[in-house]
């Protein structure tokens, strides 16, 4: 649950009823992440995952990287608008948990075309030679600014990159914070704004999405 929705459950539970349902597999999937992980709030939830969905299908991307696959709701929503040849490869480091998303990833249409590593996200792009044109990213708060500064040399020009929790449960308006997490979001937020490569919004939606994309 986000800041937003502690403060104004009843505007998130009208914003959810008014916005296009999740398909079946995901409902089954939040389920069941409800059921068998600790911290189920880490999912997107059905309101941020149509706007991942939405935003997919208006870009059809062709090479989507996703940092943080959790139990795989966000990467299935964001697979909804690949392109046809497309590929969506996801990266996470908990292998305990990586059960459950392949299995989902088995059971959906786009089996195919994802791409799950269980694997060091830095190490990833520090190493691989390919370009996206999406990128995702909803991992370990503390490595956000590494993570922007290794994707810029990944993407091309009209690249989309969303960063997820960046308004931290309210926390970035905190001066003189002593969280390394907050400060770190801070820095990511105050970084992106001032890079002329780059045009940005952050939206208020859940805990904050920051919305870039190269120009």
């Amino acid at each position: 649950m986000s800041f937003f929705e502690e403060k104004c459950p009843e505007m998130d539970r009208y914003l959810e009823n008014h916005t296009s349902s999740e398909p079946e597999i995901l409902k089954r999937l939040r389920k069941e992440t409800f059921q068998k992980t600790t911290q189920p709030h880490m999912l997107s939830g059905s309101l941020q995952g149509r706007f991942l969905a939405i935003l997919s299908k208006m870009s059809n991307p062709t090479n989507i990287l996703e940092i943080g696959t959790f139990t795989g709701y966000a990467t299935l929503c964001l697979a909804e608008g690949l392109a046809k040849e497309g590929k969506i490869t996801t990266l996470d480091v908990n292998e305990e948990l990586a059960y459950l998303p392949r299995k989902y990833f088995l059971e959906s249409k786009f089996s195919n075309q994802i791409d799950f590593q269980l694997k060091d996200a830095k190490v990833f792009l520090k190493e691989t030679g390919e370009v996206f044109d999406f990128v995702f990213i909803d991992a370990d708060k503390e490595n956000y600014v590494e993570y922007f500064k290794l994707i810029k040399a990944r993407i091309k020009s009209g690249a989309v990159i969303i960063f997820d929790n960046v308004l931290w449960y309210g926390k970035v308006l905190e001066e003189n914070s002593k969280q390394k997490s907050t400060l770190i979001i801070q820095e990511l937020n105050e970084m992106v704004s001032k890079d002329e490569d780059f045009e940005n919004l952050i939206l208020p939606l859940r805990d904050g999405l920051h919305l870039i994309q190269k120009k």
